[in-house]
């Protein structure tokens, strides 16, 4: 396995942690995976954009957390990971309720290589119904 192989499959291992922290809503372990400086822009079935810095998106799970909310469904289905560097940007698919209705959500990812491992910087989010 070559380097390009190795920083994929740690990028690949990190959206599967994100994926895991998240959908159990452990807010602890998000606080690592994302950036400081995360943003999270949301576009939901009627075109409203919504904009979340790392607190605010952290917010949203805690508080799912404390409804005690049954853990989000864990699907996924990668479309694309590219790794240059420090950075990397991965496409994927998830099916969740994320928004408060069962979604297929289409994300953009950017990671950063910083401190030691692969943090999320930005998300691009864009909901459409889940027609299953």
């Amino acid at each position: 396995m070559n380097d390009k192989d190795h920083a994929t499959n740690a990028v690949r291992k990190a959206i599967d942690e994100l994926i895991a922290t998240a959908t159990s809503y452990d807010v602890d372990v998000l606080d690592r995976i994302y950036h400081d400086k995360l943003e999270v822009i949301m576009i939901d079935t009627e075109d409203n954009v919504t904009v979340a810095d790392k607190a605010a998106f952290k917010g949203l799970f805690q508080s799912r957390k404390d409804a005690g909310e049954p853990p989000m469904s864990t699907w996924a289905k990668f479309h694309r990971i590219d790794v240059q560097g420090e950075r990397a940007h991965v496409l994927l698919s998830r099916k969740n309720d994320l928004s408060g209705t069962n979604m297929i959500l289409t994300l953009g990812i950017d990671l950063v290589l910083e401190d030691g491992r692969w943090q999320v910087q930005r998300e691009l989010i864009f909901l459409r119904p889940n027609e299953a």
